[in-house]
């Protein structure tokens, strides 16, 4: 089921997420209904608060990103095949060089600005059956899931600009809030019920 996605100034995108346990109602579903909706919306990750739910959760799946022409051909091939489910995740270590990318978010729509972000992580986290895992990403990828990470600290990609570039989309900011954002997918307004 397609969900309507949060836009900016919603509160829960301001909250920093509780984890789960395998109890968490309708969790499978619930982890369904995200994927077709981020599929719907042409996102490579989407979290739980984006969805109205507090929760630790988000997923990726970065195959989009593997037609880039920014990309080696190992890179672009990792990309292809990386989907995956991180519940109550926690970036343990951020390493390596710091690199600027153009970054969007379904949460807010028509506004992309360079994000810098290391480029290695190594993140904690549980996977759909609750098995713990640590695993170490770079690139892309690792990008994609500080992004998504973000989102269950209640943070926006729009936090890491600087005080001159949140001047400078802060009317595109007020619009969203005010529901006059039209994207092609779904979207829950703060200031105006969605359409």
């Amino acid at each position: 089921m397609i969900l309507p996605i949060y836009g900016y100034g919603e509160p829960v995108l301001r909250k920093v997420c509780e984890d789960i346990t395998p109890e968490y109602p309708n969790l499978k579903e619930t982890i369904a209904n995200m994927y077709d909706t981020m599929y719907h919306a042409h996102g490579v990750g989407l979290a739980a608060p984006q969805v109205g739910l507090p929760i630790r959760l988000f997923i990726v799946d970065t195959e989009p990103f593997s037609d880039s022409d920014d990309v080696s051909k190992e890179e672009a091939a990792l990309m292809k095949e990386f989907k995956k489910t991180f519940i109550n995740a926690k970036i343990i270590k951020e390493e390596g060089d710091i690199w600027g990318f153009n970054e969007g978010c379904l949460s807010i729509p028509d506004v992309r600005e360079d994000v810098f972000r290391h480029d290695t992580i190594t993140i904690e986290y549980l996977d759909e059956d609750f098995n713990k895992k640590t695993e170490v990403y770079d690139g892309l990828i690792a990008r994609v899931i500080q992004h998504e990470y973000d989102h269950i600290e209640g943070i926006l990609f729009t936090d890491h600009l600087s005080m001159l570039k949140k001047k400078l989309i802060g009317k595109k900011l007020q619009n969203i809030m005010d529901g006059k954002a039209r994207p092609d997918y779904k979207m829950k307004y703060v200031n105006k019920k969605g359409r």
